[in-house]
């Protein structure tokens, strides 16, 4: 997700200017919300880090929400894109998919989503748009769950346990927000695959 030089930015037809100030935005959206929280996240802080002005960052995301719910569902969506290129054939082994399932929530994405959480829970506005694109990227994310796990939902409880992983996945990515869990995890990550290899049998 690189941005583009100032040189290479002015050599760009407008729309396409446009477009890279957009996404530069968004980027730096979600940096700023992994990094600052919600309270130390302003549009001004956010046009800063892109290297853009607030009014152009107001042009392209006039209220602070819309900026940082389009950032963390343009993230979301990068990533749900990284986790399909990472088994293009759908062949790997149900041990690696499980693996990338969980770093889903171990990055600056689920830390960038939970601070905008904890403010949606105490504003009304932000609260409605903040539980439709969860509920959206939730199914996404099951969705490609379901597929790179060939899991067959069609068999009673196979969609429960699906949903009972990636709920497991959301918790220790909780978990390694304040200290780095990552040989707890890699334990957990290992008998879950285990589980999950006799259960979708």
């Amino acid at each position: 997700m690189g941005g583009v030089s100032t040189a290479e930015r002015d050599r760009l037809p407008k729309q396409d200017r446009s477009r890279a100030t957009r996404q530069r935005l968004l980027e730096a959206a979600v940096a700023c919300l992994a990094e600052h929280g919600w309270a130390g996240s302003t549009v001004a802080v956010v046009a800063e880090r892109a290297g853009v002005s607030r009014g152009a960052a107001q042009h392209h995301f006039p209220t602070r929400e819309d900026l940082f719910t389009a950032a963390v569902e343009y993230v979301a969506e990068e990533r749900s894109t990284a986790l399909r290129d990472l088994f293009p054939d759908r062949t790997a082994d149900r041990r690696a998919v499980v693996a990338a399932l969980v770093d889903l929530y171990t990055g600056p994405l689920f830390r960038a989503a939970l601070h905008l959480w904890v403010a949606a829970s105490n504003e009304d506005q932000l609260r409605t748009r903040v539980t439709e694109l969860e509920a959206r990227v939730g199914r996404e994310t099951h969705r490609i769950a379901v597929e790179l796990l060939g899991a067959d939902e069609s068999r009673p409880g196979v969609r429960e346990t699906v949903q009972g992983f990636l709920d497991l996945a959301r918790g220790l990515g909780l978990a390694n927000l304040l200290t780095d869990d990552t040989a707890r995890r890699r334990r957990v990550v290992d008998q879950w695959a285990d589980l999950l290899e006799q259960a979708l049998r």
